[in-house]
């Protein structure tokens, strides 16, 4: 299996997996639940912590892909 199928496989499960968390009603399933559970978004601390990271990975992902240098 390429790179590439792998890739594609891996996003696809969670794509599939995502749609189904939104589509069946339990509370706290979805890929955003999770973050600001395991993130504790509703804390100053834990939307402070969320944000530095977050924004740092933007930053990273960002440079990585446009200027392929990092």
């Amino acid at each position: 299996m390429t790179s590439t199928a792998l890739w594609s496989v891996l996003f696809g499960a969670g794509l599939l997996y995502e749609a189904y968390a939104i589509f069946n009603r339990p509370e706290g399933d979805t890929l955003s639940e999770k973050i600001r559970s395991l993130f504790h978004v509703r804390s100053k601390p834990g939307r402070a912590a969320f944000t530095v990271l977050w924004s740092g990975f933007s930053v990273w992902f960002l440079f990585h892909i446009v200027f392929e240098t990092m």
